[in-house]
Protein backbone atom coordinates (compact mmCIF):
# COMPACT_ATOMS: atom_id res chain seq x y z
CA UNK A 1 0.00 0.00 0.00
CA UNK A 2 1.31 3.61 -0.75
CA UNK A 3 0.93 6.90 0.65
CA UNK A 4 -1.77 7.73 -1.33
CA UNK A 5 -3.96 4.30 -0.30
CA UNK A 6 -3.74 5.05 2.93
CA UNK A 7 -4.69 8.46 2.12
CA UNK A 8 -7.69 8.18 0.81
CA UNK A 9 -9.27 4.96 3.03
CA UNK A 10 -8.42 6.54 5.94
CA UNK A 11 -10.31 9.86 3.92
CA UNK A 12 -13.04 7.38 3.28
CA UNK A 13 -13.40 6.47 7.24
CA UNK A 14 -13.62 9.81 7.94
CA UNK A 15 -16.25 10.65 5.59
CA UNK A 16 -18.23 7.96 6.93
CA UNK A 17 -18.37 9.53 10.19
CA UNK A 18 -21.49 12.04 9.10
CA UNK A 19 -23.82 11.62 11.58
CA UNK A 20 -22.16 9.90 14.15
CA UNK A 21 -22.40 10.48 17.96
CA UNK A 22 -19.46 10.20 19.86
CA UNK A 23 -20.10 8.89 23.58
CA UNK A 24 -17.50 11.08 25.64
CA UNK A 25 -19.51 13.69 27.07
CA UNK A 26 -23.42 13.83 27.30
CA UNK A 27 -24.57 17.49 28.26
CA UNK A 28 -27.96 16.95 30.25
CA UNK A 29 -30.92 18.14 28.99
CA UNK A 30 -31.73 21.75 31.07
CA UNK A 31 -34.68 21.56 32.87
CA UNK A 32 -36.39 25.32 31.89
CA UNK A 33 -35.55 28.14 29.29
CA UNK A 34 -33.52 30.26 31.89
CA UNK A 35 -31.24 27.19 32.39
CA UNK A 36 -30.80 26.50 28.24
CA UNK A 37 -30.19 29.87 27.93
CA UNK A 38 -27.20 29.96 30.53
CA UNK A 39 -26.21 26.83 28.78
CA UNK A 40 -26.46 28.46 25.12
CA UNK A 41 -24.37 31.02 26.56
CA UNK A 42 -21.01 28.50 27.91
CA UNK A 43 -21.49 25.57 25.65
CA UNK A 44 -18.72 27.02 23.07
CA UNK A 45 -16.68 26.55 26.12
CA UNK A 46 -16.71 22.69 25.67
CA UNK A 47 -15.07 22.77 22.00
CA UNK A 48 -11.40 22.38 23.16
CA UNK A 49 -11.59 19.94 25.35
CA UNK A 50 -14.25 18.15 23.33
CA UNK A 51 -11.72 18.87 19.97
CA UNK A 52 -9.29 17.01 21.96
CA UNK A 53 -11.60 14.10 22.96
CA UNK A 54 -12.61 13.49 19.50
CA UNK A 55 -9.09 13.44 18.73
CA UNK A 56 -8.15 10.41 20.39
CA UNK A 57 -11.18 8.80 19.46
CA UNK A 58 -10.71 9.16 15.89
CA UNK A 59 -7.29 7.47 16.16
CA UNK A 60 -8.96 4.92 17.69
CA UNK A 61 -11.50 4.63 14.98
CA UNK A 62 -9.05 4.40 12.41
CA UNK A 63 -7.10 1.51 14.48
CA UNK A 64 -10.37 -0.23 13.92
CA UNK A 65 -11.25 -0.42 10.61
CA UNK A 66 -10.31 -3.98 9.25
CA UNK A 67 -8.02 -2.55 5.91
CA UNK A 68 -5.18 -1.44 8.27
CA UNK A 69 -4.73 -4.15 10.61
CA UNK A 70 -1.70 -5.79 10.17
CA UNK A 71 -0.01 -2.68 8.06
CA UNK A 72 0.43 -0.87 10.77
CA UNK A 73 -0.76 1.62 13.04
CA UNK A 74 -2.33 4.87 13.35
CA UNK A 75 -0.37 6.93 16.34
CA UNK A 76 -1.64 10.28 17.95
CA UNK A 77 1.28 13.06 18.30
CA UNK A 78 0.98 14.82 21.37
CA UNK A 79 3.00 17.51 21.10
CA UNK A 80 3.95 16.97 17.25
CA UNK A 81 2.76 17.82 13.82
CA UNK A 82 0.82 16.32 12.63
CA UNK A 83 -2.14 15.10 15.09
CA UNK A 84 -1.85 11.22 13.80
CA UNK A 85 0.61 9.37 11.86
CA UNK A 86 0.61 5.79 10.00
CA UNK A 87 3.32 4.18 11.24
CA UNK A 88 3.64 1.13 9.15
CA UNK A 89 7.38 1.63 7.33
CA UNK A 90 5.06 3.45 4.38
CA UNK A 91 6.99 6.75 3.04
CA UNK A 92 6.57 9.52 2.92
CA UNK A 93 4.40 8.79 6.63
CA UNK A 94 1.14 9.20 6.02
CA UNK A 95 -0.85 12.18 8.50
CA UNK A 96 -3.62 14.04 9.57
CA UNK A 97 -3.79 17.03 10.99
CA UNK A 98 -7.42 17.29 12.48
CA UNK A 99 -9.23 20.47 13.39
CA UNK A 100 -12.29 20.56 15.38
CA UNK A 101 -15.22 23.16 14.60
CA UNK A 102 -18.00 24.56 16.58
CA UNK A 103 -20.22 26.15 13.97
CA UNK A 104 -22.40 27.47 16.43
CA UNK A 105 -19.24 29.74 17.23
CA UNK A 106 -18.21 32.84 15.37
CA UNK A 107 -15.74 31.27 13.16
CA UNK A 108 -13.29 27.75 13.13
CA UNK A 109 -10.85 29.46 15.36
CA UNK A 110 -7.82 27.02 14.38
CA UNK A 111 -4.92 27.55 13.32
CA UNK A 112 -2.81 26.54 10.70
CA UNK A 113 0.72 27.66 10.34
CA UNK A 114 2.96 24.93 9.61
CA UNK A 115 5.83 25.85 6.63
CA UNK A 116 4.81 24.64 3.29
CA UNK A 117 8.56 23.19 3.30
CA UNK A 118 6.90 20.34 5.82
CA UNK A 119 4.23 18.95 2.83
CA UNK A 120 6.56 18.61 0.07
CA UNK A 121 5.33 14.88 -0.06
CA UNK A 122 1.71 15.58 -0.04
CA UNK A 123 1.14 13.30 2.40
CA UNK A 124 -0.39 14.90 4.98
CA UNK A 125 -3.99 16.24 5.25
CA UNK A 126 -6.17 18.22 7.18
CA UNK A 127 -9.72 16.78 8.34
CA UNK A 128 -11.90 19.33 9.47
CA UNK A 129 -14.83 17.95 12.06
CA UNK A 130 -17.97 20.29 12.10
CA UNK A 131 -19.43 18.49 15.70
CA UNK A 132 -22.79 19.81 17.87
CA UNK A 133 -24.26 18.48 20.45
CA UNK A 134 -27.16 16.51 19.39
CA UNK A 135 -29.36 18.50 20.57
CA UNK A 136 -27.80 21.77 19.58
CA UNK A 137 -27.02 22.46 23.52
CA UNK A 138 -27.34 19.13 24.98
CA UNK A 139 -26.96 15.45 24.46
CA UNK A 140 -23.45 13.78 23.09
CA UNK A 141 -20.99 15.30 20.26
CA UNK A 142 -22.46 15.00 16.99
CA UNK A 143 -20.53 14.78 13.89
CA UNK A 144 -22.21 17.22 11.35
CA UNK A 145 -19.82 16.49 8.67
CA UNK A 146 -15.92 16.28 7.44
CA UNK A 147 -13.85 17.57 5.23
CA UNK A 148 -10.51 16.26 4.09
CA UNK A 149 -7.89 18.72 2.40
CA UNK A 150 -4.73 18.60 1.47
CA UNK A 151 -2.14 20.46 3.71
CA UNK A 152 0.18 21.10 1.18
CA UNK A 153 -3.01 22.98 -0.26
CA UNK A 154 -3.64 24.67 2.75
CA UNK A 155 -0.49 26.07 3.71
CA UNK A 156 0.00 27.21 0.18
CA UNK A 157 -3.08 28.84 0.12
CA UNK A 158 -2.58 30.76 3.10
CA UNK A 159 0.78 32.18 2.45
CA UNK A 160 -0.38 33.78 -1.28
CA UNK A 161 -3.41 34.95 0.99
CA UNK A 162 -1.43 36.89 3.56
CA UNK A 163 1.88 37.66 2.03
CA UNK A 164 1.40 41.02 0.42
CA UNK A 165 5.08 42.96 0.71
CA UNK A 166 5.86 45.53 1.75
CA UNK A 167 2.23 45.64 3.99
CA UNK A 168 2.84 42.28 4.89
CA UNK A 169 5.10 39.37 5.09
CA UNK A 170 4.93 35.72 5.67
CA UNK A 171 7.93 34.49 7.38
CA UNK A 172 9.33 30.89 7.15
CA UNK A 173 11.20 29.48 10.44
CA UNK A 174 14.76 29.45 11.46
CA UNK A 175 16.63 25.99 10.75
CA UNK A 176 16.06 24.61 13.36
CA UNK A 177 17.20 20.77 12.92
CA UNK A 178 19.65 20.42 15.17
CA UNK A 179 17.77 21.55 18.29
CA UNK A 180 16.08 18.97 20.10
CA UNK A 181 12.44 17.86 19.18
CA UNK A 182 10.53 20.11 21.60
CA UNK A 183 12.68 23.07 20.28
CA UNK A 184 12.29 22.75 16.76
CA UNK A 185 10.65 25.30 14.70
CA UNK A 186 8.84 24.37 11.92
CA UNK A 187 5.73 27.33 11.51
CA UNK A 188 5.33 30.69 10.01
CA UNK A 189 4.80 33.78 10.82
CA UNK A 190 2.82 36.77 9.61
CA UNK A 191 4.14 40.29 10.24
CA UNK A 192 2.20 43.86 9.35
CA UNK A 193 3.87 47.13 8.25
CA UNK A 194 4.43 49.49 11.08
CA UNK A 195 5.59 52.08 9.43
CA UNK A 196 4.64 55.47 7.67
CA UNK A 197 3.86 55.93 4.04
CA UNK A 198 7.35 57.37 3.55
CA UNK A 199 9.23 54.42 4.51
CA UNK A 200 6.56 51.67 2.70
CA UNK A 201 7.93 53.59 -0.32
CA UNK A 202 11.32 53.22 -0.30
CA UNK A 203 10.39 49.47 1.06
CA UNK A 204 8.39 48.80 -1.73
CA UNK A 205 11.27 50.09 -4.63
CA UNK A 206 13.52 48.00 -2.82
CA UNK A 207 11.14 44.84 -3.56
CA UNK A 208 10.81 46.33 -7.26
CA UNK A 209 14.67 45.73 -7.34
CA UNK A 210 14.17 41.87 -6.81
CA UNK A 211 12.89 41.57 -10.18
CA UNK A 212 9.91 39.91 -11.22
CA UNK A 213 7.75 37.82 -9.64
CA UNK A 214 8.92 39.73 -5.85
CA UNK A 215 5.74 39.79 -4.54
CA UNK A 216 4.89 36.33 -4.80
CA UNK A 217 5.49 34.17 -1.66
CA UNK A 218 8.32 31.38 -2.34
CA UNK A 219 9.62 29.45 1.51
CA UNK A 220 12.84 29.10 -0.57
CA UNK A 221 16.10 29.78 1.61
CA UNK A 222 17.07 32.90 -1.22
CA UNK A 223 13.50 34.26 -1.15
CA UNK A 224 13.29 33.94 3.02
CA UNK A 225 16.39 36.06 2.81
CA UNK A 226 15.22 38.92 1.27
CA UNK A 227 12.29 38.89 3.68
CA UNK A 228 14.72 38.92 6.58
CA UNK A 229 16.67 41.83 5.18
CA UNK A 230 13.37 43.62 4.59
CA UNK A 231 12.00 43.23 8.45
CA UNK A 232 15.19 44.13 10.03
CA UNK A 233 15.11 47.39 7.59
CA UNK A 234 11.52 48.32 8.04
CA UNK A 235 8.93 48.52 11.11
CA UNK A 236 6.84 45.45 11.46
CA UNK A 237 4.73 44.17 13.95
CA UNK A 238 4.15 40.19 14.89
CA UNK A 239 0.84 39.76 13.75
CA UNK A 240 -1.41 36.87 16.11
CA UNK A 241 -4.29 36.73 14.23
CA UNK A 242 -2.44 35.07 11.49
CA UNK A 243 -3.07 31.96 9.84
CA UNK A 244 -6.73 31.40 11.15
CA UNK A 245 -8.21 28.88 8.45
CA UNK A 246 -11.01 30.50 8.27
CA UNK A 247 -9.54 33.85 6.93
CA UNK A 248 -7.49 32.13 3.92
CA UNK A 249 -10.15 31.94 1.71
CA UNK A 250 -9.77 28.00 1.19
CA UNK A 251 -12.19 26.87 -1.80
CA UNK A 252 -12.58 23.80 -0.34
CA UNK A 253 -12.76 24.82 3.30
CA UNK A 254 -15.00 28.05 2.22
CA UNK A 255 -17.83 25.02 0.33
CA UNK A 256 -17.40 22.94 3.83
CA UNK A 257 -18.10 25.81 5.50
CA UNK A 258 -21.24 26.70 3.44
CA UNK A 259 -22.73 23.32 3.68
CA UNK A 260 -22.31 22.75 7.13
CA UNK A 261 -23.77 26.35 7.60
CA UNK A 262 -26.61 25.41 5.63
CA UNK A 263 -27.50 22.42 7.03
CA UNK A 264 -30.76 22.31 9.11
CA UNK A 265 -31.45 20.94 12.27
CA UNK A 266 -34.43 21.48 15.46
CA UNK A 267 -36.11 23.71 12.44
CA UNK A 268 -33.39 26.05 11.73
CA UNK A 269 -30.13 26.57 9.54
CA UNK A 270 -26.91 26.09 11.97
CA UNK A 271 -26.39 29.97 10.88
CA UNK A 272 -29.66 30.79 11.74
CA UNK A 273 -29.37 29.33 15.40
CA UNK A 274 -25.84 30.81 15.30
CA UNK A 275 -27.64 33.91 14.61
CA UNK A 276 -30.03 33.62 17.43
CA UNK A 277 -27.86 32.46 19.97
CA UNK A 278 -25.84 35.73 19.55
CA UNK A 279 -28.78 38.25 20.12
CA UNK A 280 -29.15 40.37 22.98
CA UNK A 281 -32.99 39.30 23.45
CA UNK A 282 -33.01 36.78 26.00
CA UNK A 283 -36.69 36.37 26.12
CA UNK A 284 -36.34 35.64 22.20
CA UNK A 285 -33.45 33.18 22.80
CA UNK A 286 -35.56 31.47 25.22
CA UNK A 287 -38.76 31.24 23.26
CA UNK A 288 -36.56 29.55 20.27
CA UNK A 289 -35.19 26.82 22.50
CA UNK A 290 -38.61 26.62 24.31
CA UNK A 291 -40.32 25.89 20.80
CA UNK A 292 -37.83 24.02 19.17
CA UNK A 293 -36.15 21.84 21.60
CA UNK A 294 -38.78 21.16 24.10
CA UNK A 295 -37.71 22.80 27.15
CA UNK A 296 -40.05 23.12 29.54
CA UNK A 297 -42.10 26.43 30.05
CA UNK A 298 -41.54 29.01 32.38
CA UNK A 299 -42.28 33.01 32.01
CA UNK A 300 -39.17 33.54 29.90
CA UNK A 301 -39.89 37.58 31.30
CA UNK A 302 -38.88 36.78 34.44
CA UNK A 303 -35.17 35.74 33.35
CA UNK A 304 -35.02 39.40 31.36
CA UNK A 305 -32.94 42.00 33.16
Amino acid sequence: MKTVDVIARATADFESLQGHCFDLVDVKKPISPAAALNLAKIISKLSPLLGNLIEFNIVEFLNDQKHFQGLGRWKRQDPGFPDAVFEGGITPVPGFEIKAWFPLATEITARFKDSQNHFTGDNTYVALIAWIPRNLIYGEPYILDIAVVSGQSVAAKRDAHYHNPPDYLVLEPEDTTGRTVNLRQTNTNGYKWQGPPSKKAEAAALIKAWGAGGSSYLPTPQYQTKLRELIAKFPYRLDTNFAKIDRIAHPEIEAFKRKVLAMKLHGHTIAQWAKIFASDDDAYVCKMLKDHLGIEDIDATAIVS
